[in-house]
Formats: C-alpha cells, sequence, structure tokens
C-alpha cells in the first residue's frame, strides 16, 4: 500500500517528501475535500519532487460540468502530475457519472496516456446527495480512468470508517481488483486505520489531517515527523490475509 500525503504549498510538500510519503498529492484544502490548487504551485511541487517519487493533482469537488472539469484536468496534466484527480460531487446518476468521467479521461490521456486519472467518490453522499459511491469502481472502470477512489465530502472528524463499514470497504476493494482499477481510500484517515486498510488489500491511502500539527487539516501544517510516524506503522504490517 503506497502513502499519499496531501500538500497544499512548496513548504508542506518538502516536509512530506523528507517524511517519506510515496505520492505527493497536491491540493488546497480551503477549496473542499479535492480542492484544486494553482497550475504553477503543482508545476513547482513536481519540480521539487524526486522524479522517483509520484504527484497527483486533485481538481475540485466538482458539479456536473464535464466542459469545465476536462479544462481543469488538461491543466493539471500539463502541470507534469502523474495522477489528475476529480470528484464527482454534483454527479447524481450513473449515466452521468460515465458520460463526466470519459471526458476527464479524453481530455487527461490525449495529452499523455501514461497519467493515471483518478475517479472519487464520497462516502457520506447522504449529506451530498451525490452518486452513491459502490458505483465508482465500475464508473471508473468503463470510462477508462484507473483509480476508483472513496472520500468524504464534509471534513468535521467523520470518517471514511465511521460511515462504511469493512465489509463494505471489502467490497469496493474486490469489485475494484475485479476490474483491474487502482483503489484508493481517504476521508479523516487516522494513523490506527492503516493496518486496517492495509490488510484489506487496499492500494493507496489518502491523508492530510493526521500529517498535520494537531491532526488539523486546515490550520495545521504537514511536518515530516507525523508523516514519518505514518510510514513507520505502514512499513510495519505485513499484510498476512484479507479479512
Amino acid at each position: 500500500m503506497k502513502l499519499l500525503i496531501s500538500p497544499r504549498d512548496e513548504e508542506e510538500a518538502l516536509e512530506a517528501i523528507a517524511g517519506g510519503a510515496d505520492i505527493i498529492d497536491v491540493k488546497n484544502p480551503s477549496e473542499g475535500s479535492l480542492g484544486a490548487n494553482f497550475p504553477w504551485v503543482i508545476r513547482r511541487i513536481r519540480e521539487i519532487t524526486p522524479r522517483e517519487l509520484e504527484v497527483s493533482a486533485a481538481i475540485g469537488d466538482f458539479p456536473n460540468k464535464p466542459g469545465t472539469a476536462s479544462l481543469a484536468a488538461l491543466g493539471a496534466a500539463v502541470s507534469g502530475v502523474d495522477y489528475v484527480k476529480v470528484g464527482l460531487h454534483g454527479v447524481k446518476t450513473y449515466p452521468n457519472a460515465l458520460y463526466f468521467s470519459k471526458q476527464i479521461v479524453r481530455s487527461v490521456k490525449t495529452y499523455n496516456p501514461k497519467i493515471k486519472v483518478v475517479i472519487a467518490g464520497y462516502a457520506d453522499t447522504h449529506r451530498i446527495n451525490s452518486l452513491d459511491p459502490v458505483l465508482i469502481p465500475q464508473v471508473t472502470s468503463e470510462s477508462g480512468a484507473d483509480v476508483a477512489m472513496v472520500d468524504t465530502a464534509t471534513k468535521d472528524g467523520v470518517g471514511l470508517l465511521d460511515l462504511w463499514t469493512l465489509d463494505k470497504i471489502k467490497n469496493f476493494i474486490q469489485d475494484a481488483h475485479n476490474r483491474n482499477v487502482i483503489v484508493a481510500l481517504a476521508g479523516s484517515i487516522k494513523k490506527e486505520d492503516i493496518p486496517l486498510l492495509c490488510n484489506l488489500g487496499t492500494d493507496v491511502v489518502g491523508i492530510r489531517g493526521a500529517a498535520c500539527e494537531k491532526s488539523d487539516r486546515l490550520k495545521g501544517k504537514i511536518v515530516k515527523e507525523r508523516v514519518q510516524e505514518l510510514v513507520n506503522i505502514l512499513n510495519e504490517i505485513i499484510p498476512s490475509k484479507i479479512l
């Protein structure tokens, strides 16, 4: 399992790198769960990140506006990232989700087919009336995207593991893997959640709050000591079985 850490600026990115993160995920938390940062910030973080580390960029928690999202996705792609991540915040039906995601994939992969596209749904869909997130693996696969992700839209301390049972997470992972899709899980993930998610077969776990001072994703800053602690937990895990 890879550890994805989400810095908002160059200073935080350097802390995440020093702490041993596997993926540097550029976002702007003040604009939401998958808030988009500026192209020049994304490009600069790619420049300072060692080439052996992957860089991801979130482009926003989107309404059902595939044209606008496609332009944003291309902007992230030309900034040099390895992953472009979009949240289907205002997309409510499967046909709309599939069409939306296909446009993102086309926009990104026409520019560079090696860039992976991440399609994200929300475990707290009942709060925002978005697409049922259990459909995300199917949307991801049928649109030609690469990574199926679940996050939480509302950041009030209620996390993925508060909203979904381990069985539901397991089924999501198995569905995605059966479709040859990578799985990324996020949503107020705490350090004690890492062993559970790893043993379930998660490919990528996304964290910001737990890597920040006082676990505050907005007012706190990412610090390398907290990232190192998460990396150490992950390194100690031997995923001997799937729960």
